[in-house]
């Protein structure tokens, strides 16, 4: 049997492995603007330009030039000002919950 994508149809010859293997897929979609990924994305591309900015011939120089960055990052504290609140979670994302379950989740 085949899976035919998109149609939750089998159809040919595909073995009972494959068609196990293709039911515990599960696909997530993740948010476009303004994830916890975002902000990871920021950080790493402060650390190329303020710390990784140059060849730097071994592995404990290094060492030595990221612990001194990332202690400078934490002295700093800098925090992330979130504009998508719970509140505006709880109606954007309502359908995605059934409906009893909606007011224990919160």
């Amino acid at each position: 049997m085949q899976h035919e994508l998109g149609t939750g149809k089998l159809s040919g010859n595909v073995g009972a492995p494959h068609f196990a293997l293709a039911q515990r897929l599960e696909i997530h979609h993740t948010p476009k603007h303004g994830s916890w990924l975002n902000i990871a994305e920021i950080e790493l591309s402060a650390l190329t330009r303020q710390c990784l900015d140059r060849r730097i011939d071994d592995l404990d120089t290094l060492n030595a030039e990221l612990a001194a960055w990332q202690r400078t990052i934490n002295t700093e504290r800098r925090q992330v000002r979130w504009q998508f609140t719970t509140d505006d979670a709880r109606v954007k994302l309502r359908h995605l919950y059934p409906q009893g379950l909606a007011a224990t989740i919160y």
